[in-house]
């Protein structure tokens, strides 16, 4: 604890580390003063009540990252969504189109002109999903407009896109000059706000109401620190393939003959897999608001089958993030290209021939590491849903009854309790917050100081030496 608060204390005392840190902390104080600024001719108590109605759905996952914003329809409502669609997109895009694929591959000139486009389309994607917030709420029977009229629409449009550009740019602004990324920051910084209100939640629940017992509320309590520590495990986990680099005369310096390994994080899609299958699942639930829909017996049956707890809605989750996190993986790694370069510069694997058989051994391992990692991310989002809502198998045709009757009730019906921290956003917090610690440990370790861990010891150098 000790080695932690002075390392703490440390960071503070280097001039140039202080000021990239109150400068992030200053942005971020600046993100959160806008989240209170309404979007002009909103009635912001129905819209509210009408988000606190449909947590299940898109809506409830879109608010997710916008801190709470989105729900009361804040000039930065829309958050920082548009932005990570449009990065999805443009990352998607780079397998299929062969401009970009070279740009990815010409350095930093490629990516500031990656850069330049991820904005332009985040702007067109505010201008379009702003139009639609906009129509959408004019034509809907809630009450949530003042004043509809084509001045509403305008004002919306102008309100909601402009507060996304500001977002962008106070994101790139702490990647830039502060510490940490930026963009992780901003969800981060809109998921923890709501952590003090979880806190007083979790405190009425022990000692004012009364609803959980202290065996109760032990139990949750020792949930919750494993969860964490178990993501924190598997998030710093990888397998590292040996590589070893034979000699080689270039002009008259012998080059190579080292060892070093390859890395492969066992979750390197890190949370885009759960994003895309909780948006896919979502979808469903928002149709059922459609008048149309509920008008449809056996479409209504279908969609609420696949609702939030029910027992095929978790294997679909389940599925879906396996998938998707083959699908981001192979997006992100190739190996036929990894072995090419591991032969081009003088490398292999023992054991294994370069070429082809390098390629398909690193294959075999990315698959099983694949399939580790998305069942873990899978269990991640399981685990709070459980907790809140439990698993409703009672619901299963033929043995419903039996398992109405035997199974625990708290696998049922769940714990009751209103866990802030879903896996989603769980996720995020734990892996921004390892991130930005692991970047401010390399700015302390850079300047010969020691880091927060114990392992992070203070690099010899002629500073070091004499001290």
């Amino acid at each position: 604890m000790n080695k932690f608060l002075e390392a703490v204390a440390n960071v503070f005392r280097i001039p140039d580390l202080r000021r990239r840190v109150l400068f992030t902390l200053g942005l971020l104080a600046v993100y959160r003063l806008g989240g209170h600024i309404p979007t002009p001719g909103i009635d912001a108590n129905r819209l509210e009540e009408f988000f606190r109605q449909n947590q299940g759905t898109l809506f409830g996952f879109i608010d997710l990252f916008s801190g709470g914003m989105f729900r009361r329809l804040t000039i930065f409502a829309l958050g920082i969504m548009p932005y990570i669609t449009a990065s999805i997109i443009l990352q998607l895009l780079t397998v299929v189109v062969p401009t970009l694929e070279k740009l990815q591959k010409e350095g930093e000139l490629g990516r500031r002109k990656i850069t330049q486009w991820t904005r332009y389309l985040t702007v067109g994607l505010a201008l379009m999903q702003s139009f639609a917030i906009a129509t959408a709420l004019q034509s809907s029977e809630g009450g949530f407009v003042l004043n509809p009229g084509f001045g509403f629409v305008l004002m919306t449009i102008l309100s909601l896109t402009t507060g996304t550009a500001f977002i962008m740019w106070l994101g790139e602004q702490i990647s830039e000059r502060g510490i940490g990324n930026g963009m992780s920051l901003l969800i981060f910084a809109g998921i923890v706000v709501g952590l003090p209100n979880a806190i007083q939640e979790i405190y009425n629940n022990v000692f004012v109401t009364r609803n959980w017992n202290p065996l109760q509320t032990i139990i949750i309590t020792l949930v919750m620190i494993l969860v964490v520590a178990f993501i924190v495990l598997v998030e710093r986990g990888e397998r590292r393939i040996p590589v070893q680099y034979a000699k080689r005369v270039v002009g008259r310096r012998m080059m190579g003959g080292q060892s070093t390994h390859l890395p492969l994080k066992v979750n390197a899609g890190g949370v885009i897999p759960v994003i895309f299958a909780s948006s896919l699942l979502a979808f469903p639930q928002t149709l059922l608001q459609v008048p149309y829909v509920r008008e449809v017996p056996w479409l209504q049956a279908t969609l609420r089958s696949i609702g939030y707890a029910e027992p095929l809605y978790a294997v679909l989750f389940t599925v879906g993030i396996v998938f998707f996190c083959f699908f981001y993986v192979s997006i992100i790694f190739n190996p036929n290209e990894a072995a090419d370069n591991m032969r081009k510069y003088g490398g292999f694997i023992p054991g294994i021939r370069p070429g082809k058989n390098t390629a398909e051994y690193l294959n075999k391992i990315l698959t099983k590491i694949t399939v580790v990692g998305g069942l873990y991310l899978a269990l991640l989002s399981l685990i709070p849903q459980i907790m809140i809502s439990g698993i409703k198998l009672q619901h299963l045709p033929l043995m419903g009854n039996w398992i109405d009757t035997y199974f625990p009730r708290w696998l049922l019906d769940g714990l009751g309790v209103t866990f802030y921290f879903g896996g989603t956003s769980l996720l995020i917090v734990v892996g921004v917050a390892m991130d930005t610690v692991n970047q401010v440990e390399a700015q302390l370790i850079m300047r010969h100081y020691e880091g927060f861990t114990p392992r992070a010891g203070r690099i010899r150098g002629r500073r070091s030496t004499f001290s």
